[in-house]
């Protein structure tokens, strides 16, 4: 049996203690110092996709920004995941198993392949698909609808068969066709059309002209539905613009949402798709923005049965899950608390809704849920499926809605695949094992819930990394990690994103090297409720930037943190503070990297892909220039005064590397070009995904730290 190692389950009514080992890896191996060579073996799985019968899990592994398909036999979950593809770069995304599950289909450089499960071999699954994309296979099984680049510009949308190489194109949209999604009869396709991207060029005096950097703009499309048999015509749907996922109720209708444009209405919609009309099913307005994240699944999910459609909402100030009738009707709540409730998701005979939810006293915990809806959400129980530290999150029920497949981290274990049963009292069964046999998972740091106060005395929570057998009878340095997203949060051990899981990774390194970590939940962070989230309406870069900086203050509060060798650094929002921290601050922290950061809300503003989200948190430039003001680090940047690390990647859409471009021009400028560092990465997104740019990244942060900050002092 594979369960979590020294993990103890305590199930909601009883509590026996059940501790599961692991072969040869894990705990009891073979101690293994962490470096930084060791950081880059660390993988993260993703996307678990059960095949029909229920036999196998196929799902992604990332290594080193490498995503390859693997295979895991449920019946054996003792035995090691099977390697199905052999990427050198990218990512596998789409997957999908044939009727039968003797076949898992992906696509990969516009092509459409298939893995025959019982001997892993690949092949081409057409030779004529063309450069293609958006690949759904129908519900019957039978049909693959897909998107091909029309030679005459635009997009076609086409069908095929699975066994068969005929294919028929059956719409043509002369700007772009995506978003396929199949009606449960298999008789129509729902799709976006029309939208289309427009390439804005700059080149900034500050740059010279020789160099253009771009922008890019997406215009909302329209969504239409098609026959697959009949005449070649369409209904578009009143769906109005800026509309987001769309889910099929029944054969006959659709459920779609849409965020307003300034954040500050939600609403969710039903469509006949005989005449294409809408209507409104529920709405939520907020007075200042709308801040639920993406990952908590707010958008409308019709059962199975086509009876049901759940959503969550934060309209009693936490994200709760609620159930209402198809037909429309009023909303029923199925958690309530506080706590966030996310990503639920239903059972296959609709009897059912799994989700994960931290509580009030661990808001950093994530534990899976089930509520027992049976027809009556008026009445629905709930069971506790998991406990203990860590996080369980992303449940998948099934094909029988017996078992659950789910992601866990804890304080010394990264991401892995989990399977439990969906009832009382079940044991986790481990699936995947992520980290290299020899390192020793006792040697991992769990942090502390701390809290201390920040701007205007209001207490932030935070997350502090002590070394283990630390001599604290003398000074160490210190350094401040501050996440980014600023709607994201750290959690009780590993991040649940791959994004963030390599920066908490490399603070194990840092914490081997003696340095104490800490990281504060600022004001914006998710986690600990609505109130919190939209603390910075109105107020980016002021008071939530100095709940970042003050945990400093916390950290010379500690009798073994050395004052003067405190770091900080951050990604995107957090690179953002951490350049606040630094003009705002210019003494309190010896040296600070900073990686993608907003370097001015106002240019931040102007980016056609960012303007709407900036507007809904301060307004435009023109109607809050004081807010503008404080949320511009470079115009401060003449303050600077202690070593400054720049990294960014040229492919960065999140946050343009040309706000480092300007960065690093204005501290010329200013005559601080000796204080600061900087390495550009080619090709790079913003979350820094390829082995060698991570191995280089960290590299460079280790010696910048450890010439600065002087650990073996």
């Amino acid at each position: 049996m594979r369960c979590l190692r020294n993990w103890i389950l305590i199930s909601l009514i009883a509590s026996p203690a059940s501790v599961c080992s692991f072969g040869a890896s894990g705990l009891a191996g073979n101690s293994s110092r962490l470096t930084i060579d060791r950081l880059m073996e660390i993988k993260h799985p993703s996307n678990p996709l059960w095949s029909p019968d229920g036999r196998h899990l196929a799902f992604v592994w990332d290594e080193g920004g490498i995503g390859n398909l693997y295979l895991l036999d449920t019946a054996t979950p003792d035995s090691a995941p099977r390697r199905l593809t052999s990427l050198n770069e990218g990512q596998i995304t789409g997957a999908f198993w044939n009727k039968d599950g003797s076949l898992l289909f992906y696509p990969h450089q516009g092509k459409l392949w298939q893995i025959t499960v019982s001997d892993g071999k690949t092949s081409a699954a057409s030779e004529s698909l063309g450069r293609s994309s958006n690949f759904a296979l129908s519900p019957a099984g039978t049909q693959i609808a897909f998107v091909r680049s029309s030679q005459a510009g635009g997009a076609d949308l086409c069908i095929r068969g699975v066994e068969s190489s005929e294919e028929t194109c059956i719409v043509h949209d002369p700007a772009s066709i995506g978003g396929l999604v199949w009606s449960p009869d298999s008789q129509h396709i729902a799709f976006n059309a029309g939208s289309k991207t427009i390439i804005h060029n700059q080149t900034p005096a500050y740059s010279g002209a020789r160099i253009v950097y771009t922008i890019t703009e997406r215009t909302s499309g329209r969504m239409e539905v098609a026959a697959v048999t009949g005449p070649a015509n369409t209904v578009v749907i009143d769906a109005p613009p800026g509309f987001g996922a769309v889910r099929w109720v029944d054969a006959s209708h659709l459920a779609l949402d849409r965020q307003s444009a300034d954040f500050k209405t939600h609403t969710i919609y039903a469509a006949d798709i005989a005449h294409g009309k809408t209507h409104i099913l529920h709405q939520d307005v907020e007075d200042k923005f709308w801040s639920m994240p993406g990952e908590a699944g707010s958008a409308p999910q019709p059962s199975p049965d086509g009876k049901w459609i759940l959503f969550v909402s934060d309209r009693d100030g936490w994200d709760h899950i609620y159930v209402m009738p198809a037909s429309g009707g009023e909303a029923v709540k199925i958690t309530d608390g506080k706590f966030e409730a996310w990503r639920p998701e239903w059972s296959h005979d609709s009897k059912s809704i799994a989700f994960d939810a931290n509580s009030p006293e661990h808001p950093g915990d994530r534990q899976l849920f089930v509520a027992k809806i049976n027809g009556d959400p008026a009445h629905a129980s709930l069971i506790r499926l998991t406990s203990g530290k860590g996080t369980n999150i992303a449940p998948r029920w099934s094909p029988d809605d017996r078992s659950l497949v789910y992601q866990h981290t804890d304080p010394q274990n990264s991401a892995d695949l989990f399977l439990i049963a969906a009832q009382s009292n079940a044991k986790p069964v481990r699936l995947t094992e992520s980290m290299p046999d020899d390192l020793n998972h006792s040697d991992f740091v769990e942090p502390q819930f701390v809290h201390f106060p920040g701007a205007d005395g209001q207490i932030v929570p935070g997350w502090l990394f002590v070394p283990r057998n630390l001599d604290r009878s003398k000074k160490h340095p210190a350094i401040v990690w501050i996440h980014g997203d600023g709607i994201n949060q750290n959690y009780d051990g590993w991040h649940v994103q791959r994004n963030y899981a390599v920066y908490y990774s490399f603070h194990q390194y840092l914490l081997q090297q003696g340095y104490i970590v800490f990281a504060p939940d600022y004001r914006g962070s998710i986690g600990y409720g609505r109130a919190w989230r939209e603390a910075v309406y109105m107020d980016v870069g002021g008071r939530d930037a100095k709940d970042a900086w003050m945990s400093a203050n916390y950290l010379k509060g500690l009798p073994y943190v050395d004052p003067d060798r405190i770091g900080v650094w951050g990604l995107s929002y957090g690179g953002f503070f951490t350049l606040i921290a630094v003009t705002d601050q210019p003494t309190l922290f010896r040296a600070a990297v900073d990686v993608a950061g907003v370097v001015d809300y106002a240019m931040y503003y102007e980016d056609p892909y960012h303007g709407a989200w900036t507007a809904s948190r301060i307004g435009t430039p023109e109607e809050h220039p004081d807010v503008y003001k404080n949320a511009s680090p470079i115009s401060h940047i003449d303050r600077l005064e202690r070593p400054l690390l720049i990294l960014h990647g040229t492919a960065d859409v999140n946050v343009p590397y040309l706000e480092s471009v300007r960065l690093i021009d204005a501290i010329l400028r200013n005559h601080k070009g000796n204080l600061v560092q900087f390495m550009m990465y080619p090709g790079e997104f913003h979350y820094f995904d390829r082995e060698f740019v991570l191995r280089d990244a960290w590299t460079r942060v280790d010696k910048f730290f450890s010439a600065n900050l002087d650990p073996q002092r």
